[in-house]
């Protein structure tokens, strides 16, 4: 009687180190194409390597690679998070706007984390309670966060934040800027959530199959919501982060940062079908994607250009994807 549940578990084993090691092949190929990069632009762009230019793609890179974590989770739960950029533009101006009517830099930045996160949850709730499809739900919480946070800031730019907190930005730990190291820690706890925690598996589980996720007793509701939280949640983080280094609030703050987290993510091996992806791979699709574009810019190659470029990266990651799933 135990031969049927031993034979099973060993299935199951043998596919989860054939998915790790699929997993490691492709990080190891973006690794080298990353390596490839620094090698032609060291040569072709001499200032490339220089520190105040690595310092400039680490400051770049960290706010969009916090966001494109944070989508990573919900592309593998096989949905899709249209709001991330409204909810950096909405942290960016609502902590500038708490900050600069006399609230303590800790409780604001803590008030924001709360007001995105809960937007997060609205999303979920549409989703999951409200039977609205991932791209429409969010979709309409893109058009609605931005028009709020054109309200709340009367579309006009907020100056005048305290000056430790814009500092912030500018601090350089073992010469690297103090914005990598917000980066890293959400790198850390990311990479523990998705393969440490019941969460974590339970957002393969609904990516790989909604249904058999349901029957097997998880609990898609609070998943899903969980998901679009942490969604929102990394979306604040960068939020704040961005007041920081531009020293204001903007209310176009994060328009196109939904593309660029989607592109990290789907660059970095994660499947628009879901169950499938993984946080160090969005970490290098994001810096392959920032060292294209700034490599672009020292060589003086059109925007549109590298804009086509980043295009066709993100057709031929899903291309391959696509390809690799039916030879399975």
């Amino acid at each position: 009687m135990s031969a049927p549940s031993s034979n099973s578990g060993s299935r199951a084993t043998l596919m989860g180190t054939l998915k790790f090691l699929h997993a490691g092949f492709a990080e190891g190929i973006l690794i080298l194409i990353l390596l490839v990069f620094f090698v032609v632009l060291a040569f072709a762009a001499p200032s490339f390597l220089t520190l105040n230019n690595l310092s400039n793609l680490v400051r770049q890179v960290s706010i969009i690679g916090v966001v494109a974590i944070g989508m990573t989770i919900v592309i593998i739960s096989a949905g899709i998070d249209l709001s991330v950029g409204s909810v950096v533009g909405f942290s960016n101006v609502l902590v500038a706007i708490l900050m600069t009517h006399g609230m303590p830099i800790i409780p604001s930045i803590l008030i924001t984390l709360a007001a995105g996160s809960a937007l997060g949850v609205f999303s979920g709730v549409l989703i999951h309670d409200g039977r609205v499809p991932p791209f429409i739900a969010t979709l309409g919480m893109m058009t609605a966060v931005r028009g709020l946070l054109m309200l709340i800031s009367d579309a006009r730019m907020i100056a005048g934040l305290p000056r430790p907190f814009l500092n912030f930005a500018q601090i350089n730990i073992l010469w690297m800027p103090s914005l990598f190291f917000v980066w890293l820690v959400v790198i850390v706890l990311s990479i523990v959530i998705t393969t440490l925690t019941r969460f974590g598996r339970n957002v393969f589980a609904i990516g790989s199959n909604a249904e058999a996720a349901r029957l097997s007793g998880i609990n898609i509701r609070f998943t899903l919501y969980g998901v679009y939280a942490f969604a929102a949640l990394a979306s604040s983080v960068a939020g704040i982060l961005y007041t920081s280094r531009l020293a204001n609030g903007i209310p176009t703050a994060g328009e196109g940062y939904e593309l660029d987290a989607i592109a990290a993510a789907v660059v970095g091996g994660a499947s628009l079908m879901g169950g499938e992806g993984t946080i160090l791979g969005t970490v290098l699709g994001a810096l392959i994607i920032a060292t294209l574009r700034n490599g672009g810019n020292l060589l003086g190659i059109n925007p549109f250009i590298l804009q086509i470029a980043i295009g066709m990266l993100i057709v031929v990651a899903v291309l391959i994807d696509q390809l690799t799933k039916r030879n399975r």
